[in-house]
């Protein structure tokens, strides 16, 4: 089954929401990057999340990139989203340690840390770029980005993520879901919300008893009913090609790329998104100078 998220709104046109399946996404990214249980786990969360923040912007052509240093193992994870909720991304040390919070319950605030940051840029084709940034609040990836539309952009929000790896270190199920209050809902919708995020509980058990994006919005909202508005595949996509290559190459300068033709050997270019390898030939560099 292909990813897919789905947007919608409330019967009372309060409440805003978005849901996604991002297992095969988790999967290939988490394939890409090499990553253990607990890295998977905090990679995957930050890319549903990515997906379905991206899918908000409201600029076709725009862009919107996830960033999370937290302190902890993993070092950094970085997700890029286009307008669509595709995405990629890439982890800083993707050989984090198992740590489990009680057996079969993986640790990600301890893989990702709370000391530090979690940013947003925005790239809505304008002359600068919106960035907004939070202090991590549980390194949990969801509570952050919860925390981040609330600080950053006045948004009463909540988001909850999940990815189940298997026994096998396969990632089962992934996906999550984020809603947020438009302004002046009543306190009843308000109280009706809140008990329908408690009654759905977790997203991983909704995910494996079978259940849709579509289906998880309907635990959440319960009496407030949804409207589908749109439904949209998403994926891994990476836009890396040679002729990007050949820019970030030119841009070392020509004294640099001269010391690498010099050496003789083959010279490898390895995407930090995907698995894809560009590789240069000592003739195919100096042809680089040549046309720079």
């Amino acid at each position: 089954m292909n990813d897919y998220l789905v947007r919608g709104m409330s019967m009372d046109g309060f409440v805003k929401v978005v849901a996604i399946r991002s297992t095969e996404m988790v999967r290939r990214g988490a394939q890409i990057q090499g990553t253990t249980p607990n890295a998977t786990a905090a990679f995957g969360r930050a890319l549903t999340a990515a997906s379905m923040m991206g899918n908000m912007q409201k600029v076709e052509d725009g862009s919107m990139t996830l960033q999370i240093k937290g302190g902890g193992p993993i070092g950094s994870i970085t997700c890029v989203s286009d307008a669509v909720g595709n995405v990629r991304g890439y982890v800083a040390e993707p050989n984090v340690p198992l740590v489990e919070k009680f057996p079969g319950k993986l640790d990600v605030g301890a893989t990702v840390g709370t000391d530090g940051t979690l940013t947003v840029i925005r790239d809505l084709q304008m002359k600068e770029p919106y960035i907004g940034s939070v202090e991590l609040v549980s390194g949990e990836i969801g509570d952050d980005v919860t925390a981040y539309f609330v600080q950053s952009e006045q948004t009463p929000t909540a988001c909850a993520l999940g990815v189940l790896v298997d026994t096998d270190c396969s990632v089962k199920v992934a996906g999550g879901y984020l809603v947020q209050l438009l302004p002046g809902a009543p306190d009843e919708v308000i109280d009706k919300l809140e008990a329908g995020i408690q009654r759905a509980g977790a997203v991983t058990a909704m995910l494996e008893a079978g259940l849709t994006p579509e289906d998880i919005l309907g635990q959440v909202c319960g009496d407030l009913g949804v409207v589908f508005m749109e439904t949209t595949e998403v994926s891994y996509k990476c836009y890396c090609s040679r002729e990007r290559v050949e820019a970030a190459l030119i841009s070392l300068g020509h004294k640099e790329l001269a010391e690498i033709a010099e050496e003789g050997r083959e010279f490898p270019v390895e995407c930090q998104f995907c698995d894809t390898v560009y590789r240069f030939t000592p003739e195919n560099i100096r042809e680089l100078i040549k046309n720079s």
